[in-house]
């Protein structure tokens, strides 16, 4: 029979554990376990902004400029079509995001240091003498000897590499005090059992949209782009809940 002393750790722990699963991912798990054998769902069509979570986006704004227009034009500024400008300008509307994706950092780095010190100190000879007086006693030649020596070596190195080329549909959520629009895209595909996820957010200049109604990754300020998905193969790749739980909770 276990001390009494000896349970109350463990069954704290247990709980702690049982905590940390439901926390984790339980009602997932409850929902995977109904689904198994079935394909994973797709995501309904939503609202962005009606998603938990959802927050506006302020940025510093400049003051307000009145329009200006060119008199005796039949163009209006800033269009790039005959009669309407085609590019998105409002909420709701639409264009694409080009994902170019094609990042590699490699860095190397090595600091070497060195240092040796030696120190001695003696007398061969008192006043011409080889003893001390009265006592006779031979004088020592190496009253004090030191050595030390150091040396370190470190080494670091970085070799990455990233690449993610594709297209995806936003829509625009918001716009801001001085024109400039935040849009949100969301892109799901399913393959068999395993759905892939791309979602792209951040703020974009309508200047830097094109033509086409298009606009590349590299002009999205405060980009946020995410690429992932759910099903057999992530679920095998990932780690079960317990170990998960062990690794925050252990020490070492």
């Amino acid at each position: 029979m276990m001390h009494p002393r000896l349970a109350h750790p463990r069954l704290a722990f247990a709980a702690l554990a049982l905590i940390g699963v439901n926390s984790l991912g339980g009602c997932a798990a409850i929902d995977r376990l109904a689904n198994i054998g079935e394909q994973p769902r797709l995501s309904a069509i939503s609202n962005p902004t009606a998603q938990p979570g959802y927050r506006p986006v302020h940025m510093p704004m400049p003051l307000p400029q009145p329009a200006s227009y060119s008199p005796n034009s039949l163009w209006r500024n800033g269009s790039r079509a005959f009669f309407k400008d085609q590019r998105a300008h409002q909420v709701g509307d639409i264009l694409t995001v080009t994902v170019n994706l094609n990042d590699k950092a490699v860095i190397a780095n090595e600091t070497q240091r060195s240092r040796e010190n030696k120190e001695d100190s003696g007398i061969d000879n008192f006043f011409g003498k080889s003893k001390l007086p009265l006592t006779g006693v031979p004088i020592p030649g190496r009253l004090l000897t030191a050595d030390s020596t150091a040396s370190s070596d470190g080494k670091g190195s970085v070799n990455r590499s990233e690449a993610l080329i594709t297209n995806v549909a936003a829509v625009v959520t918001q716009v801001l005090p001085n024109g400039n629009l935040v849009v949100e895209g969301k892109q799901e595909v399913r393959v068999n059992f395993e759905v892939r996820e791309l979602v792209v957010a951040g703020i974009v200049r309508p200047e830097d949209i094109q033509s086409d109604n298009t606009i590349d990754s590299t002009k999205i300020a405060e980009a946020r782009i995410a690429y992932g998905g759910r099903g057999q193969i992530t679920d095998v790749q990932q780690p079960r809940y317990g170990q998960q739980v062990f690794d925050i909770l252990l020490p070492f």
